[in-house]
């Protein structure tokens, strides 16, 4: 059973993408641990039910919701937003999380593969802004986490779509900030940008190398020398999702430790 005692979010509804593990499933337990109900997606509908269920038998209610999601497709966006509201009485956070990762050099990487980066990674963002804007409108005090990555800063030219998408997401969670800031409507938007975490993504590096030469691998540019668990980023998007955050907005999160500074 959750103790009441630190529901941060408590009352709060929340809508996370790419939930079906890592980072976006970390994110959904910890929101619910500290009391928001969640509706989570994702393209592998069996996975993303499975964290609902685990979630509704860890916190003895039933407090957790999930479907299969394409993030390009904007009509499903509209109906599973208008679905999440209905079943959740309502809507105060989205956290776009759902993404995927590309490898190529500009002179290497193929037009098609480009847009597809760009569509999960920039245009299901907007989309999902777009389309949760008025029903957090309805739940002010609201908040939108856009989760993107280091490498909208630090820069691996053999990752050219995923460099730029990245960075594409910091800019239109500001431009989302600052629009709903003009309007006078209490939505924030601010994005959350890792470094290595331990999920799926890097498993094929432990499996391959072993633990010690993968961390060294992947650590190398990482002053303290070691992997982000999931929570590191749960707790962020919770500090953000909560009453605790009211006066941050357009902001970039780096979770990276010590990344960016070196």
């Amino acid at each position: 059973m959750t103790d009441t005692s630190t529901q941060r979010v408590a009352g709060k509804c929340a809508f996370i993408t790419g939930a079906a593990g890592g980072l976006g499933a970390a994110t959904a337990r910890m929101l619910a641990r500290h009391g928001a109900k969640v509706f989570i997606t994702d393209i592998d509908e069996t996975a993303v039910k499975t964290v609902a269920s685990d979630i509704n038998r860890e916190t003895g209610a039933d407090v957790a919701w999930a479907s299969k999601q394409d993030v390009r497709d904007e009509t499903a966006w509209q109906r599973l937003l208008d679905e999440a509201a209905d079943v959740m009485g309502g809507l105060s956070v989205l956290v776009n999380n759902a993404g995927i990762g590309s490898l190529g050099g500009v002179e290497r990487i193929e037009l098609k593969e480009w847009r597809r980066v760009m569509e999960v990674n920039v245009e299901s963002i907007m989309l999902g802004c777009k389309h949760a804007l008025p029903h957090l409108r309805k739940q002010q005090p609201a908040s939108i986490v856009n989760i993107s990555s280091l490498a909208a800063f630090k820069v691996d030219p053999d990752y050219t779509a995923y460099n730029t998408s990245k960075a594409a997401v910091a800019m239109l969670t500001k431009s989302v900030a600052v629009d709903c800031a003009r309007q006078k409507i209490d939505v924030r938007c601010n994005s959350i940008h890792p470094a290595f975490i331990r999920t799926g993504i890097v498993a094929p590096f432990f499996a391959s190398l072993g633990e010690e030469e993968a961390t060294r691998k992947l650590t190398r540019g990482i002053p303290m020398r070691r992997l982000g668990e999931p929570d590191d980023v749960a707790y962020a998007v919770l500090y953000l999702a909560s009453d605790e955050s009211r006066y941050v907005t357009a902001a970039e999160l780096v979770i990276d430790g010590g990344a960016c500074a070196v």
